[in-house]
């Protein structure tokens, strides 16, 4: 039996859905956030010294970041699905975008986030001057580069409509969270309509509500 250790409004998400794309059978060791400073809880750190989730065991194996836990999944228990056949034009596209999700993609969203939670956790005396130089931190640097990436996005989604040739793959269970996680921090409107029927797509399969239900409701912050 796959062990997930998920925490609350996380990104192992994905490895619930991807599992249930799969029909694999899984359990679910939940993890909840501190709620006043939104990070992981102590225990995670006896599964992994980072303490960060995703985390998955399975059996004497133990396999950690959201990329890796979707290779090894894949590769020892995909049986081809999921995946592009390799070789091909797509395998190399689905490679690219596997570590593209948590890398280009991810970084000026978390910038973004962390810059908008700057004011509200600094100490009152210096809280106007914090909110006025991560304002234009933001306005100047980190939303041009998320403006850019969506653009990026929704140009990729016009070949086929998924991010690795034109099927639904890991690719896109991925990219899923970069994403949402952009349109809840700018939401997409009618000139980002591939986006928007994107996440139309992906929202209405049953294997990502039945993860939805297993994990929880999330949000990005």
């Amino acid at each position: 039996m796959i062990i997930v250790h998920h925490l609350n409004d996380s990104r192992s998400q994905r490895v619930l859905w991807l599992l249930e794309e799969l029909g694999l059978p899984y359990e679910v060791k939940r993890y909840q956030r501190d709620p006043k400073t939104s990070l992981a809880p102590a225990a995670l750190k006896a599964i992994h010294p980072l303490g960060k989730s995703p985390v998955i065991e399975d059996g004497d194996i133990r396999v950690a970041e959201t990329g890796a836990i979707i290779d090894y999944l894949l590769e020892a228990h995909g049986n081809g699905r999921l995946k592009p056949a390799a070789g091909t034009e797509a395998a190399r596209q689905f490679t690219y975008w596997l570590h593209y999700a948590e890398g280009s993609a991810m970084t000026p969203l978390l910038m973004k986030l962390v810059f908008s939670q700057l004011p509200k956790r600094s100490p009152l005396l210096i809280r106007g001057i914090v909110k006025a130089v991560a304002g234009k931190v933001q306005q100047t640097f980190i939303d041009p580069q998320v403006a850019t990436h969506i653009s990026y996005w929704e140009d990729e989604l016009g070949r086929t409509g998924w991010f690795a040739g034109d099927a639904f793959s890991a690719a896109d269970i991925m990219m899923s969270f970069p994403l949402e996680a952009a349109g809840s921090r700018v939401p997409f409107g009618a000139d980002r309509p591939r986006i928007k029927a994107f996440l139309e797509r992906i929202h209405a399969r049953p294997a990502w509500q039945r993860a939805l239900e297993r994990g929880g409701p999330y949000s990005y912050g």
